[in-house]
């Protein structure tokens, strides 16, 4: 049994930011959202999030996650001061309680699950996660026998200079037996540089630790800067998209293209340069998406195809196009076959299948019929200065070039609107609409000069 606690309380002043660290967003989720889902496969008995800095906030952002509990640390004083926090949280437990830094994104589940192994086999009293980085600076160093028994730990601003030669770091990630921490926690000192609580203190004080490498340094490192986020997006991306690549899917210049690790792909996608792929987006077999296009919380079928388009919140069914420079918004669902073209803009808006919107038209909170052709120019006038009004289109109906439908409007099947007409009146079935001035021409005539 063994219950998660994830620090969640510091302000991260290195990051530059009004919101919390915790809460920047990599490859779709925020970094504490991250840490939650790797520690999900270990069936944890509770979590905790400890907060602090702008805790409302937090709280609000992770609302939606079941089970979640919070214990606010109102003065941040340190790791081990934010773990005191739990003592009348945990007061009957004898489990096993895990501990993470809430902006240690890249953590696998398969790392923390060997960590809980080993601690369990060789009854520790507390097993850390720790790591040889190439470069340690900013990270405290750990000093281990040659069983991995850890003699001491040091954070790095306490560190003499022969101690910052060890490359082997302390990851942040510690399991201890929970009577054997509750015990020392109310009598750390504050004898740092810091004037901080170290849980690191409480490691040495409990008995029986061992250090476990990770054998790939890169998930354990912090966040605490925008350079580090920009590095650990680097690094998600390249696990995604090797992830996708090997499971069939064609990335046209990988280096130029994101993937959100939300994102699920079917084989023989292929994906063009300058492509970016978000949030819980689906795409399904054949389609090829780009170059030059933004699929965001979108559901797009087989053979789809996108070219410089930007689509969002939307649906896209099978054998259906769109673009080049189209842009699908506000829950849009596009049907089987259809075509949306040059510079169209659908809001809102149901098309049926074999549609077609070839260019230059915003189609907005409307419902339109299968085998429609929207002719270029048409314009759905849905808001009135204060409301947004709905307009219908009838199966088979064709829009002439630069025709103009006022909201509330319904055309029935089968109607022709002739190019240039201002529709403001409902259309029956099989009609031909014409609603424009008649044309006058003045032969001979010049404006007099004065």
């Amino acid at each position: 049994m063994v219950v998660v606690a994830i620090l969640a309380a510091g302000r991260g002043t290195r990051m530059k930011s009004g919101l919390p660290k915790v809460l920047h967003s990599l490859g779709g989720r925020s970094l504490v959202e991250r840490v939650l889902e790797s520690v999900e496969p270990l069936s944890p008995s509770r979590r905790i999030v400890i907060v602090g800095y702008q805790s409302e906030e937090v709280q609000a952002a992770m609302h939606s996650i079941k089970s979640l509990e919070f214990v606010e640390q109102t003065v941040q004083l340190g790791t081990g001061h934010a773990i005191q926090q739990l003592l009348p949280h945990l007061e009957d437990y004898t489990g096993d309680l895990l501990v993470l830094n809430g902006d240690l994104p890249l953590i696998r589940s398969e790392t923390l699950k060997q960590m809980l192994q080993t601690h369990a086999q060789n009854q520790n009293a507390a097993t850390i996660l720790t790591s040889h980085l190439p470069d340690p600076t900013g990270y405290g160093r750990v000093f281990c026998n040659d069983e991995n028994i850890v003699q001491q730990m040091v954070e790095h601003k306490d560190c003499t200079a022969a101690q910052r030669q060890n490359h082997r770091i302390n990851a942040g990630v510690y399991c201890f037996r929970w009577p054997d921490l509750a015990k020392v926690l109310p009598h750390l000192q504050a004898n740092n540089a810091q004037k901080e609580y170290y849980l690191t203190d409480a490691v040495t004080q409990v008995g029986k630790v061992m250090a476990v490498d990770v054998e790939d340094y890169q998930e354990i490192l912090g966040i605490n800067d925008r350079l580090q986020l920009a590095t650990a997006s680097e690094i998600l991306q390249r696990r995604v998209k090797e992830k996708w690549m090997l499971a069939g899917v064609t990335l046209i210049d990988p280096t130029s293209i994101t993937i959100d690790e939300t994102v699920e792909l079917q084989s023989d996608v292929i994906i063009e340069p300058q492509t970016h792929l978000r949030g819980n987006t689906v795409i399904q077999t054949g389609s090829h998406i780009g170059p030059g296009s933004l699929i965001e919380n979108s559901q797009l079928a087989e053979n789809v195809t996108v070219q410089y388009s930007v689509v969002t919140d939307s649906t896209v069914q099978a054998g259906s196009r769109i673009g080049p420079y189209a842009h699908l918004r506000g829950q849009v669902e596009v049907g089987a076959g259809c075509r949306v073209g040059n510079f169209v803009e659908l809001k809102n808006t149901q098309l049926g299948d074999r549609t077609n919107a070839a260019h230059l038209s915003y189609i907005g909170d409307t419902v339109v019929g299968n085998q429609v052709n929207i002719g270029a120019g048409t314009i759905t006038a849905n808001y009135d200065g204060v409301k947004k009004h709905r307009t219908k289109i009838g199966d088979r109906t064709k829009t002439g070039a630069n025709s103009v439908l006022v909201a509330p409007i319904t055309l029935g099947n089968d109607v022709y609107i002739a190019a240039g007409s201002t529709v403001t009146e409902d259309v029956p079935n099989d009609s031909l609409v014409i609603a424009r001035s008649r044309q006058v021409v003045k032969p001979a005539w010049r404006k007099k000069s004065q």
